[in-house]
């Protein structure tokens, strides 16, 4: 199966599609689309999330009380230099590299946890299941996220999850935090993983659910508490 048919796949038959994935796990041109695609959604925002950092830094009373008024001041005046080339390249590769590992910590749970179900399955068929799963987000969410982004002019109050339901919520706050960690793309990820779980460990679809979103939880709660460590240094 290539990889067109592969990806028209995750969408619309992907029970058949995680089989094949299954018994041959190719994943190197399906994660070579995500990473440009998360390259090319990276050089997008970054100008709009630049100037929303500058802004909330400014806005920190706590930021400037912990470093002195001089700090502080250098440090916002070499926030606002423009962008070098050297600073386009770390945009374009941060994000896909986090992307990555962050698929490869899950691979590792994943691997760890479907031993509790199973004695099959290697990691191989975990990470390739775990690639083509993230077409979903990583090319279709991240797609979706670059418009809106470019819509609103902005990168921190756009969102895929929740707070598209409470337009009026702060964006710092720590309940938008929250509520962010549900996002669509992300739900719909998992749950199409669950295919792919099902014919990596040869369990039912319904157990690789339960484990696919174990997962899940566990990630959003990782980030939850990275996100609220980050606000504390600044609210």
């Amino acid at each position: 199966m290539n990889f067109f048919k592969r990806l028209e796949g995750v969408f619309f038959s992907p029970k058949q599609t995680f089989a094949t994935v299954a018994e041959r796990p190719v994943w190197v041109d399906a994660l070579v689309v995500i990473l440009i695609v998360l390259a090319a959604y990276s050089l997008v925002i970054t100008p709009y999330a630049k100037q929303e950092q500058i802004q909330v830094f400014r806005d920190s009373v706590k930021l400037k009380t912990t470093l002195g008024e001089e700090r502080f001041n250098q440090r916002l005046a070499d926030m606002n230099k423009p962008t070098t080339t050297w600073g386009l390249i770390q945009a374009a590769g941060g994000l896909p590299l986090l992307y990555v590992i962050g698929m490869l910590v899950q691979g590792v749970l994943f691997m760890l946890l479907g031993r509790f179900v199973s004695t099959g399955g290697k990691f191989k068929q975990i990470f390739a299941a775990l690639v083509h799963a993230n077409l979903i987000n990583g090319v279709l969410g991240s797609a979706v996220r670059m418009v809106l982004t470019m819509a609103k002019k902005s990168a921190m109050q756009v969102s895929t999850g929740l707070p598209l339901l409470f337009p009026k919520m702060e964006v710092m706050s720590k309940a938008y935090i929250v509520l962010g960690q549900v996002d669509f793309f992300q739900i719909w990820t998992f749950g199409v993983l669950a295919f792919g779980l099902a014919a990596v460990f040869k369990i039912s679809v319904r157990k690789a659910l339960v484990l696919s979103f174990a997962v899940f939880v566990l990630s959003a709660l990782f980030n939850i508490a990275y996100l609220l460590l980050i606000m504390s240094f600044v609210q």
